[in-house]
């Protein structure tokens, strides 16, 4: 059975697979891609957005763009490419996964127009929680808002995923939601728009709808220190980035670091792999 929190992506896979182009998907879809909608919005100007966040996220986190060139990165949770296109243009390989694979055809349709496809491979996770990759298979391990979009147990176990298919050595770059206190109001109704998706013949259109569908999306809030007891154990290195309008989260084992870029609900976890 399909999680409830993946119904508006499996809707939104379903509204792409319909439409003639990944043009049209972003003007149609863009509720399910953190975006807008309308017919003055193109897939340059949603890729464009992209492109700036891949290079200051990369930036932020000290990575040195010129040295990527011959490393091979896997982005969990690549959407119809918005950063993917960009990602291919700084990595020597790009692997992207999605759970959806009508995504996965306009991810190949994005880079295709704006990246270097040739660079690019795409994978499906089928499960929702496993990435079907070799182990130590990549230099860097890269996932943004879509962790958040998991199951709990999801979540964790994709982050683990994360550390097995990195090599020694090498980073996990990893975004997180963690609990705010808007919560209070946020988290009930987001639970209740997800029961409201099951309701027969209704509830694919309002998982269809901007504002349900991005409340009910955010299916989990992960701490630092959970994430980090689950995958500490296989990490060195470690920061935790937050916005400057937090306080330290004070995990042990890991630094305290400030990224003016991240949302006050947002973590990230940057770790190298023992």
């Amino acid at each position: 059975m399909t999680r409830r929190q993946h119904v508006p992506w499996k809707a939104a896979g379903t509204a792409s697979e319909n439409e003639h182009s990944a043009d049209a998907v972003v003007r149609e879809t863009g509720w399910v891609f953190n975006n807008v909608t309308g017919e003055e919005l193109s897939l340059a100007d949603f890729v464009e957005t992209g492109n700036h966040e891949t290079r200051a996220y990369l930036q932020a986190f000290g990575l040195d763009t010129d040295a990527l060139a011959s490393q091979t990165m896997v982005e969990i949770g690549s959407g119809i490419g918005r950063m993917t296109a960009s990602f291919s243009d700084i990595f020597g390989k790009v692997v992207a996964c999605d759970l959806d694979a009508a995504f996965l055809e306009r991810c190949r349709e994005t880079v295709a127009q704006f990246g270097h496809p040739e660079r690019l491979q795409t994978s499906h996770v089928t499960d929702g929680r496993t990435l079907a990759l070799a182990d130590d298979s990549a230099d860097l391990v890269f996932s943004y808002i879509t962790l958040q979009h998991c199951h709990h147990d999801d979540a964790i176990a994709l982050a683990k995923e994360a550390v097995r298919v990195a090599r020694p050595g090498s980073l996990v770059i990893l975004n997180f939601r963690t609990w705010v206190a808007q919560d209070l109001v946020l988290w009930p109704a987001g639970k209740l728009t997800r029961a409201t998706w099951r309701l027969p013949r209704v509830g694919p259109k309002i998982a269809q709808m901007r504002l349900p569908a991005r409340l009910g999306w955010q299916a989990n809030r992960l701490s630092p220190t959970e994430v980090w007891q689950a995958v500490g154990p296989s990490l060195t290195d470690a920061a935790v980035y937050r916005s400057p309008k937090r306080r330290p989260f004070g995990v042990a084992g890991t630094r305290d670091d400030v990224f003016d870029g991240v949302h006050r609900s947002h973590w990230w976890l940057v770790a190298t792999v023992r």
